[in-house]
């Protein structure tokens, strides 16, 4: 069989809900605010794929450098380059 060459390839594991978990997420993630400079964490939220990062920078953290539409973009390390990453704020979460 030939390997599949999607964006979410291999991503069964790593793009799952808990059956508790499953449906949609309160609004109040979607309507998140950063300003520049904060810190954010890539975790994404597998129910809405609009604005959805690789799967590579999933679990990372970055700052955040602009925006960009409703989406936020991040300036993450990937391996030894940095590289930036438009994100929507559904995918992020805060880091303290």
């Amino acid at each position: 069989m030939k390997k599949s060459k999607g964006t979410r390839q291999g991503t069964r594991k790593i793009l799952r809900k808990k059956p508790q978990d499953r449906g949609l997420i309160p609004i109040t993630k979607a309507l998140q605010e950063f300003d520049e400079g904060d810190k954010a964490t890539i975790v994404i939220e597998p129910s809405i794929h609009k604005g959805q990062p690789h799967r590579r920078f999933h679990g990372k953290t970055g700052t955040v450098v602009g925006k960009q539409g409703k989406a936020f973009v991040l300036k993450v390390k990937d391996g030894g380059k940095e590289k930036k990453v438009i994100v929507r704020p559904e995918h992020l979460q805060p880091k303290e």
